[in-house]
């Protein structure tokens, strides 16, 4: 029984490999579709950072502490809620000693003679207009770093899909004139394949981190646009009219 059911599986093999190389022979028209949406960012990501340094870690988290609550303070007061704040990132690194010129026979383990303590916080921002304020009022408050801005779109799924749709439809008319052009009929769809991406603008901000420290007007900052790129490729096959 054994031995039928392998002579039953050889004979397969050969007419499931000649099936799929038919089908990879068979004409095919492949096109290309683009999609993009434009859209205006209706939020912000401020990503503000604490650096502090002391003899001890038990020092230096009663500092950022201190600081990190008058900052929370500040957003507060700019109606960013609690839930729009968060912490990124947390490190404690320990500062050595300048070891003396090495001789033979004296190196011993380096002594620790102090900490530095490095927070970052991101500030999820919905009212755009208030992205200079939460940025100078937190290095006023006490955040010594500010680290990154970037954009985004709420909604970007929905954004997505439109430039997906978008491109789907340029791929289907592209692949009926070439059909009309060549005068082939489209059969039927073979496949088809999809990729889109988000291109957030580069934040552009017209002062300095040294004027921000200094005080003065607020920092004006541009959101740009936030493009939405979309690429449809189908594949059909093709048959004379």
């Amino acid at each position: 029984m054994l031995r039928l059911i392998l002579l039953l599986s050889l004979l397969l093999v050969p007419v499931a490999v000649a099936a799929h190389d038919d089908a990879l022979q068979k004409p095919a028209l492949t096109v290309t579709g683009q999609g993009q949406i434009m859209l205006a960012p209706d939020t912000a990501f401020v990503t503000l950072g604490i650096e502090t340094a002391g003899k001890t870690v038990a020092e230096l988290q009663g500092q950022n502490r201190l600081i990190m609550n008058r900052v929370v303070e500040r957003l507060r007061g700019l109606q960013i809620e609690n839930e729009r704040i968060q912490t990124a990132s947390y490190s404690v690194s320990p500062q050595y000693k300048q070891p003396p010129k090495r001789t033979e026979g004296t190196a011993g383990p380096p002594e620790i003679i102090g900490y530095i303590m490095r927070t970052s916080l991101t500030v999820e921002v919905r009212n755009l207009d208030k992205v200079g304020s939460v940025i100078e009022d937190s290095i006023a408050a006490g955040a010594n770093q500010f680290q990154g801005l970037h954009w985004g779109v709420r909604d970007e799924q929905q954004a997505k899909l439109a430039a997906l749709k978008q491109a789907a439809a340029k791929a289907c008319e592209k692949a009926s004139a070439l059909s009309e052009a060549l005068k082939v009929k489209l059969m039927r769809l073979l496949s088809a394949s999809e990729e889109s991406h988000v291109v957030r603008p580069v934040p552009k901000m017209a002062r300095s981190m040294m004027a921000m420290e200094g005080g003065g007007a607020e920092t004006p900052v541009f959101s740009g646009e936030i493009k939405v790129d979309a690429t449809v490729i189908l594949i059909y096959e093709i048959g004379q009219e």
